[in-house]
């Protein structure tokens, strides 16, 4: 790291080019989300009228699958990437002092890669488990789990886990990204990737459970996407994060409690 004791005669360069990329990145996924919502809509809509009983819902078919595979990676970028933009923008900077690789917004790309690689391998398993879901007749139109029992247990464990130390070590890293940069450096565009990769475990150890809330209120309930982004982001970057994470938990652990007993 001896190749960043230099002077930057110009800060922060790529910081606009950075935010930017990112913001169209999130405003593209937010923007599929709406799409998506208001096409279950309208299909409800048409199906209303035919009959006044609940429809049975055929199994997914492959192309079904990849949309709910997309589904997940695009609401999971728009969550997670606003909180760790402070991650992303700090690697950005280092990694043009450092003058480790050639094309330096080549290595920002890989690492933002990295990161999501993660999160689209979490993908995955959800749209696993939504689709035996959906086949076993568990979820609502809205894509929720309709049984309020196991509504409850998600919000439990989720909150509960709000309070565990494996948690609050991975929020730890999430909430110092220039701890992580400088002690778990690679250079190169490979160590750019691996960093991405690494930083995504993280921040995936911190918060996978909340994820699954989505499956108690549905995926495609935005009031909750919202909330949850909300969360994130306040765990990540206001000085009491820790203490957001917590309170959350015992709201989790309330809400889940009167579910399970009513």
């Amino acid at each position: 790291m001896t190749a960043l004791i230099r002077v930057d005669t110009q800060p922060g360069r790529e910081r606009p080019l950075v935010i930017a990329w990112l913001a169209g990145i999130v405003a593209l996924c937010w923007a599929c989300l709406v799409f998506q919502a208001l096409h279950i809509s309208t299909v409800e809509h048409a199906n209303l009228p035919h009959s006044a009983l609940p429809l049975a819902t055929p199994p997914y078919r492959a192309y079904e699958l990849v949309l709910v595979l997309a589904m997940w990676g695009a609401m999971l970028s728009a969550m997670v990437l606003p909180a760790a933009t402070p991650a992303i923008l700090l690697f950005a900077r280092i990694n043009r002092l450092a003058q480790s690789v050639r094309h330096p917004n080549l290595a920002t790309l890989l690492f933002v890669s990295g990161y999501l690689a993660v999160w689209s391998g979490f993908g995955a398993l959800a749209t696993l488990a939504q689709w035996a879901l959906h086949d076993a007749g568990a979820l609502d139109t809205g894509m929720a789990v309709m049984n309020a029992s196991a509504c409850g247990l998600i919000l439990v464990a989720a909150g509960l886990y709000q309070w565990t130390p494996a948690k609050h070590a991975c929020l730890q890293v999430c909430r110092n990204p220039l701890g992580f940069v400088l002690t778990g450096w690679r250079s190169g565009l490979l160590g750019a990737l691996r960093m991405g990769l690494g930083h995504g475990l993280y921040c995936c150890g911190s918060c996978w459970l909340l994820m699954l809330l989505l499956f108690a209120a549905g995926v495609t309930n935005f009031a909750a996407l919202l909330g949850l982004a909300g969360l994130l982001l306040a765990e990540k970057l206001l000085p009491g994060g820790t203490v957001v994470a917590c309170i959350g938990g015992l709201g989790l652990v309330a809400w889940g409690t009167l579910l399970l007993f009513p």
